[in-house]
């Protein structure tokens, strides 16, 4: 009897029984390394990849066994783009604008100022150009990328003093993420990047005076409440970051078609389970924060007027300097142009009209 028809004849049971299981079965074993950039304490953040290990082992009965490890097991914060490129693990998970750094346009796979939003983001990603784009910038690295978590629009931060105007900002010594920096620097402001384990003690001692992580939150875990009073809105250096899924190139070439699928599956779950928490907790933290006194302020119009031309002027110039970034940014800037004209005419209409009523 050939195979096709023991399966129509004996069914899944007798399938299963005489060793020819469906193929995800019949792979070896394999047991990976994923170095997250962020600390166990953030279970929104790192927990990302505890999800996305926990559906790769349950789709493959545990064939697929991925060990999680917090920012600083093996790596630093910041070090995890080498550790996937160069395979001393295997995946990583990070927030991109990390390492703009070492290119502008490592920020346009996570968050620019004035960006996309978190659904517009993720609509790019998977339906526009933005992961073959982005596919073919992290091939120079080794590394094949993955959509793997997004906070949606981020807050403002935490500063010791109310920011009035934009004289406010000059010699501000503030730990913004990623790109933000490069943009509020043509303000006088003086930008770190520190990883999120050091802000607590960094604002605390003054080293800084004002510091951005995600939101309400994430922010009440830390307690960033405690050392700077003010917390301003919005984020506009972070209207939708995306979080991304590294995975060394050798090794993903080397996985099974099965797998690969699984590896996919799996950081899509994750992607969109890492929002929801935020948007199911953000609201009650905040609630929290305000009743322990935090005073909550809008970012004055001077402000955000400036930070949009400074945000424009960098972009025309890196359009101008680095062929990298302008092929990537001008799908996106095309890409961001008609959706906002669409969510203008619908989403912002509908959400402006619910958020005034008193339900």
């Amino acid at each position: 009897m050939d195979r096709r028809s023991l399966i129509k004849n004996a069914g899944i049971a007798g399938v299963l029984a005489a060793g020819i299981a469906p193929a995800v079965h019949a792979q070896a074993a394999i047991r990976w390394r994923v170095a997250s950039s962020f600390p166990k304490s953030l279970d929104t953040l790192f927990g990302a990849v505890d999800v996305f290990a926990k559906k790769v082992s349950d789709m493959t009965g545990g064939k697929f066994v991925i060990t999680t490890h917090a920012a600083g097991e093996l790596m630093p914060a910041f070090g995890v783009l080498d550790g996937a490129s160069n395979g001393t693990v295997e995946m990583a998970h990070t927030a991109p604008y990390y390492f703009f750094g070492k290119d502008p346009t490592y920020a346009l796979d996570c968050a620019i100022p004035f960006g996309l939003n978190s659904r517009q983001m993720t609509a790019w990603m998977y339906e526009g150009n933005g992961l073959k784009l982005t596919r073919e910038f992290y091939a120079n690295v080794g590394i094949v990328n993955f959509p793997m978590g997004n906070t949606g629009a981020q807050m403002g931060g935490w500063y010791r003093k109310e920011i009035k105007s934009l004289k406010d900002l000059v010699g501000l010594k503030f730990r913004v993420g990623g790109f933000g920096g490069k943009v509020i620097a043509a303000l006088g402001v003086v930008p770190s990047n520190i990883p999120g384990g050091e802000i607590y003690q960094s604002l605390e001692k003054g080293t800084i005076d004002a510091a951005e992580w995600v939101g309400p939150y994430d922010d009440l875990k830390l307690g960033f409440n405690k050392v700077a009073p003010y917390y301003y809105y919005p984020g506009w250096w972070e209207v939708g970051p995306q979080l991304s899924l590294y995975v060394n190139q050798k090794a993903y070439e080397g996985l099974s078609s099965e797998y690969k699928a699984i590896i996919e599956s799996a950081a899509a779950f994750a992607h969109t389970d890492m929002q929801a928490k935020y948007d199911y907790l953000n609201p009650a933290a905040l609630k929290t924060l305000a009743s322990q006194g935090t005073k909550l302020r809008k970012f004055p119009n001077d402000v955000m007027a400036a930070a949009f031309k400074s945000s424009q002027q960098v972009y025309s110039d890196l359009n101008a300097s680095n062929p990298a970034w302008k092929k990537i940014y001008t799908d996106y800037a095309n890409y961001r142009r008609d959706a906002n004209l669409w969510f203008r005419f619908n989403e912002a209409a509908i959400d402006g009209f619910m958020q005034a009523q008193k339900l």
